[in-house]
């Protein structure tokens, strides 16, 4: 019965701790991907008013500092990014106009790989444009139809651009197929009449943990104000409370699993100990005294949980290592799940941390909750145990 809790309780533990990491990383790299990055230069007005005025007028500084401070591996791309309208013969919609370098975007967010449909944009097409799959649909338009974008250009006058729709992507977010629309970045400027501005500059790194360093090395390069250096904290904070709360969870999710584990253990050695009452009386009786009882029990207990956390790390890494590989498929939900943001695929990661605080809680908690028995085993003098029945 110890064994089974056990492997149980090891069991689930890496595996519900590796679906909730999977989920949290996927967030991150969702949000990461979807045109944040790790870190992001704009104008310090920015974020709370994203027009043409609030750009980056001197983009040559930016590009200087980043070849400068940037560590080897990570790419960074420029854009021109404004709120619009698109509408066509049959509907109208607001979207976000994004101009990007095709060349340079393609390293940084998932565009590159999401077109499904048509082609890529062409770096001096002046006239072609993606959109998400959701826009299309809802637009009732295809490949090589038209459709027009409108915003304000530099003037604060109304400006509008006839585009061809050149590919359709896919993105893991049905609300990103419909709110982004890609132009290249000279086909943006000629419609904004803007001649060498950005909106912003985004910087994809090797690993998460370089994103602090880099920050602070940029901040010291460009000029903070009028320019801001922000990390994907700041411009993801939903995806940043998000991820502290799954540790939490995974935390709370291992001590929930063992105190409903522990009953067991306790119970079934309980068992164990009045079952041999008269077999501790005997040994007391010869010569043994309290402290060995106490040992062999825990001795007992330690094997067990030994064996245990064997085979459930076992079972634990082969079901991990088993969904991996295709992932769990939630599509059947994604409309629930896109609301709070989730994967429709989720794919379980293993991180050591994880495998290595399921087992010491098990173990070392394991041993904690035997002292119990093992004590009550201890306490039966020889009189008492030998005249159980």
């Amino acid at each position: 019965m110890i064994l089974v809790a056990v492997v149980i309780g090891v069991w689930s533990m890496i595996v519900l701790g590796g679906l909730m990491r999977g989920v949290s990383d996927q967030f991150l790299e969702i949000g990461i991907s979807t045109l944040t990055g790790h870190i992001q230069v704009h104008h310090q007005d920015f974020r709370s008013d994203p027009v043409i005025q609030n750009r980056i007028d001197r983009p040559d500084r930016v590009a200087g500092a980043l070849e400068n401070v940037l560590p080897p591996g990570a790419h960074w791309t420029d854009r021109i990014r404004v709120n619009a309208i698109a509408n066509n013969a049959r509907h109208a919609q607001g979207v976000t106009l994004v101009g990007i370098d095709p060349e340079r975007e393609a390293r940084v967010s998932f565009i590159g790989e999401a077109v499904k449909e048509g082609r890529y944009l062409e770096p001096d097409d002046p006239y072609g444009i993606l959109v998400g799959r959701a826009l299309a649909e809802e637009f009732e338009t295809r490949l090589d139809r038209r459709i027009v974008l409108m915003s304000r250009d530099t003037e604060g006058e109304v400006a509008s651009r006839a585009f061809r729709i050149r590919g359709i992507f896919r993105a893991e977010m049905e609300s990103t197929e419909k709110k982004y629309v890609f132009v290249t970045r000279s086909a943006a400027r000629a419609m904004l009449g803007l001649e060498q501005g950005i909106s912003e500059a985004a910087v994809l790194l090797p690993a998460h943990d370089m994103t602090e360093p880099t920050a602070r090395a940029l901040k010291g390069r460009l000029p903070t104000p009028p320019l801001a250096v922000q990390t994907w904290k700041d411009l993801l904070p939903l995806v940043r409370v998000t991820l502290e709360l799954h540790d939490t969870f995974i935390f709370l999710w291992f001590l929930v699993v063992f105190v409903a584990m522990a009953f067991g253990i306790v119970n079934t050695l309980l068992m164990a100990v009045f079952e041999r009452i008269r077999e501790f009386g005997l040994l007391k009786a010869l010569g043994m005294k309290p402290r060995g009882i106490v040992q062999g029990v825990l001795a007992e207990s330690f094997f067990l949980l030994l064996m245990g956390t064997a085979a459930g790390n076992a079972l634990g890494v082969l079901s991990v290592s088993l969904l991996s590989e295709r992932g769990i498929d939630l599509s059947a939900m994604a409309a629930g799940l896109e609301y709070v943001g989730m994967p429709r695929v989720v794919y379980p990661v293993l991180r050591g941390g994880d495998f290595l605080l399921a087992n010491v809680v098990v173990f070392a908690l394991g041993i904690l909750v035997s002292l119990y028995p093992a004590v009550k085993a201890a306490r039966f003098t020889p009189v008492e145990a030998l005249a159980h029945t």
